[in-house]
């Protein structure tokens, strides 16, 4: 039983183990850039780490990088992710700018993924750089704040975005779907989420619909539920 496509929330995958007691799992991470995967995952290893999209592939580099400083980071410290190998493409067909703000002139792709690499080498996904939601300097990563959610026994779905606050600059904004039959209070939620996260990561904001909007490949529309969150 393979996925991939975005972070997969730890619960879930927890009911897909107890469901499909047979199978054996595997995760893998990778661009339309990089021809598919460039980390991979499966079998034990995947049920001991279930945060991470695995290890490099045998004929990929990897890095983390500051993207202020352009700097590696240091062991377990979010970065972003940068691939080299002869799968990665050169560049965007006629397209120099693109190219140029993804593809560094020795090789390496700018993949926009945070993230970060732990002692044995395996990758934790973060979030979308341009989704990390700054508070008061303090960098919260969504997918962190969504897997909480996911915990919840009412929550079938949920997404996080920051919002633009006055007084923070942003804030945490959640958008939460519930099973079938199965409901609950955004106060409850919040609670839910204090007993999990730091306090400033717990959403101010929470809004209830029935699905969450998704484009053709079932991937999260985030900027619909930024407008949907900052006029509820």
């Amino acid at each position: 039983a393979l996925f991939g496509g975005a972070p997969m929330p730890t619960a879930l995958l927890q009911r897909m183990r107890d469901a499909f007691a047979g199978a054996t799992f595997g995760n893998g991470y990778g661009m339309t850039e990089t021809c598919s995967m460039v980390t991979y995952i499966g079998g034990r290893e995947l049920l001991d780490h279930l945060d991470s999209v695995g290890r490099p592939l045998p004929i990929t580099e990897m890095r983390v990088v500051d993207p202020v400083t352009g700097e590696d980071c240091a062991e377990g410290e979010p970065g972003e992710l940068w691939f080299r190998g002869p799968q990665v493409s050169r560049g965007y067909w006629r397209n120099e700018e693109a190219t140029a703000a993804l593809f560094a002139e020795d090789g390496w792709l700018r993949t926009g993924d945070a993230g970060s690499l732990d002692a044995d080498g395996f990758v934790t996904l973060r979030d979308r750089l341009k989704d990390v939601i700054k508070r008061a300097g303090e960098s919260i990563y969504c997918f962190e704040v969504e897997n909480v959610l996911h915990q919840h026994p009412a929550v079938l779905e949920a997404a996080v975005v920051g919002v633009p606050d006055e007084v923070y600059g942003e804030t945490v904004a959640a958008v939460v779907a519930f099973k079938p039959g199965a409901s609950a209070t955004a106060d409850e939620l919040r609670e839910f989420c204090g007993r999990h996260l730091a306090r400033f990561k717990v959403p101010r904001r929470v809004t209830i619909v029935d699905a969450l909007p998704r484009n053709a490949g079932g991937k999260v529309l985030k900027p619909q539920l930024r407008d949907l969150a900052a006029a509820s």
